[in-house]
């Protein structure tokens, strides 16, 4: 006997999946609200990113060109220049930062992930990387400036250096490393890691050789995240590289960084000879963003060539 609900020619039956199709039906009026309140959402999310570019593009784009890139910030009422030694200062700063605190988190993360099990360290580990992930970037650079920066009988006295700015930016880095690359560890299928015990392979060998591999993509995803938070801090770089109008010859040198060049030109008095500094603070900021957003993009990229 065929079931009554599909005697379609029966005037009172409504075929199954009418409803769905019924313009009146509650739940079709609610999930229809409910994409066009994500839609909503989505878009709202995006015009800050939007407005934030449209401003720094059509303040700073005619001030782009070669000079900006190769030379050195102009006095006062001179025209012209550049800031090339930001943009090293820059990259060496990040660069120092990711060396030290790259290598320190995947490690951390591999401890936690994998080799801590139930020991009370991984909780603490844990606990500081959530606490440190939280503390203000001026903080950091107050404490850094103490410890390595100043003069006195607990601090190494180093003074302001591109070295001092790295290891400021390292401890910023190093949170979000151990917290991606502890995630991107779990995110290995446990079978993998059967599979590799199944043929023999000892605990050391299965992480380093087979889990490892398999969350590289996703755990430089988290390390080029972190070197693009690093690229656009301020605070911490004022309190320990300081800044300087000539290129830097050393990591043991005064070095500035482009955020520091945009903040000391943008609060520049407002007379005619400042305007170039204020236009360069501008193509400065621009030059920062598209940093940024071509570490994001590239963290991006590696997100689609996981192995697993």
């Amino acid at each position: 006997m065929q079931p009554e609900y599909q005697n379609l020619t029966s005037p009172n039956k409504v075929p199954m999946g009418s409803l769905l199709k019924d313009s009146s039906s509650p739940r079709l009026l609610f999930g229809n609200l409910m994409t066009g309140l994500t839609i909503a959402a989505a878009v709202a999310a995006l015009i800050p990113l939007v407005a934030v570019l449209t401003y720094v593009i059509f303040k700073g784009a005619s001030r782009i060109n070669l000079d900006v890139f190769t030379k050195l910030p102009p006095a006062p009422g001179i025209s012209g220049g550049g800031f090339g030694n930001a943009i090293l200062g820059t990259l060496i700063m990040v660069g120092i930062a990711a060396a030290i605190s790259i290598p320190f988190g995947i490690m951390a993360a591999i401890f936690v992930s994998e080799f801590g099990g139930v020991n009370p360290i991984v909780f603490w580990i844990r606990f500081s990387t959530n606490v440190l992930s939280g503390v203000p970037s001026i903080v950091v650079g107050v404490f850094t400036y103490g410890i390595i920066v100043a003069k006195g009988k607990f601090a190494l006295g180093l003074g302001f250096s591109a070295l001092a700015g790295g290891i400021a930016l390292s401890v910023l880095m190093l949170p979000i490393i151990v917290r991606t690359s502890e995630e991107s560890l779990k995110l290995v299928p446990q079978e993998i890691r059967q599979a590799s015990f199944g043929v023999g392979a000892t605990n050391f060998q299965t992480v380093f050789f087979v889990v490892l591999p398999a969350a590289l993509p996703a755990i430089v995803t988290g390390a080029m995240l972190a070197v693009a938070r690093a690229a656009g801090e301020t605070a911490p770089l004022i309190f320990t590289a300081l800044f300087s109008q000539f290129w830097s010859t050393g990591i043991l040198d005064e070095t500035t960084s482009l955020g520091v060049l945009v903040y000391n030109f943008s609060i520049v008095p407002g007379g005619s000879q400042f305007i170039n500094q204020q236009e360069l603070a501008w193509a400065g900021a621009l030059v920062l963003v598209v940093m940024i957003l071509i570490t994001s993009i590239l963290s991006r990229l590696a997100i689609g060539k996981r192995n697993y």
